[in-house]
C-alpha cells in the first residue's frame, strides 16, 4: 500500500497553535482507497492494459484476478482494521475450497466474500462495529466501481484470540493448520523496549 493510502487510513494528530485535532477518515474514503489499491495492484500484477480490463476480468470471475485483488484488498482492510484497534494483532486471509461435488456438478461459484482471520487481544463490540462499517463502505463502493448490484456482504470476518489458537478452537486452529493455513496480510510490529 503506498505511503499516501497508509496516512489517510491512520489518526493524525495534528497542532495548530498548541491545540491538537483528531482527524479520523470514515469507512468510506477507507473503502474507497482499498479498492483504488486493489484494483492497481491487480492490474499491475496481470499485466492489464487498463484498470477496466481489470474490472470485466473480476465480472466474469477469473480466478488469477480474484486472487490478486482479494490479496491487496485484505491487506488494506488488515491495515485498516489495525490503526484503529489496538488490540488487533495480526490479520490472515483465507479462501474456502468448492468441494469435489461443487466442481463436479458446476455448482462452485465467483465467491466475492474476502475471508479473514483476526487475532485480537480481546474482541470487543467496538471492533465488531468497526467490521460493519467498513463492510457497508466496502459494498456501496465495490457495486459502484463494478457497476453491479451492492453484494450482501464483502468482508466475512472470524475473530480469534489467543487462547483459541493455543488450544485449537475454531478458527484459531487454522492458523496452525497443515493442510489449509491461512495467509498472514498484516501483522502488528512489536517495538523492543
Amino acid at each position: 500500500m503506498n505511503t499516501h493510502v497508509v496516512q489517510s487510513q491512520t489518526s493524525v494528530i495534528e497542532s495548530e497553535a498548541g491545540t491538537a485535532s483528531l482527524r479520523i477518515p470514515d469507512a468510506s474514503s477507507a473503502a474507497e482507497a482499498a479498492l483504488d489499491v486493489a484494483l492497481h495492484y491487480c492490474c499491475d500484477k496481470l499485466g492489464a492494459g487498463s484498470i477496466d480490463t481489470v474490472k470485466e476480468s473480476l465480472r466474469q470471475g477469473d480466478s488469477t484476478s480474484r486472487g490478486y485483488f482479494n490479496f491487496s484488498l485484505a491487506h488494506a482492510v488488515a491495515e485498516y482494521l489495525g490503526a484503529f484497534d489496538r488490540d488487533v494483532t495480526s490479520v490472515y486471509l483465507f479462501d474456502y475450497d468448492a468441494t469435489p461435488e461443487d466442481l463436479c456438478f458446476g455448482e462452485a461459484v465467483c465467491n466475492l466474500l474476502l475471508h479473514l482471520i483476526v487475532r485480537v487481544n480481546r474482541p470487543t463490540a467496538a471492533f465488531q462495529s468497526l467490521v460493519e462499517a467498513l463492510d457497508g463502505a466496502l459494498i456501496r463502493r465495490y457495486a459502484g466501481v463494478m457497476g453491479m448490484d451492492e453484494p450482501a456482504h464483502l468482508l466475512d470476518v472470524q475473530v480469534v484470540e489467543e487462547e483459541d489458537v493455543r488450544l485449537r478452537n475454531g478458527y484459531g486452529a487454522l492458523l496452525s493448520s497443515v493442510h489449509h493455513r491461512p495467509i498472514q496480510v498484516w501483522g502488528r510490529s512489536v517495538v523492543a523496549a
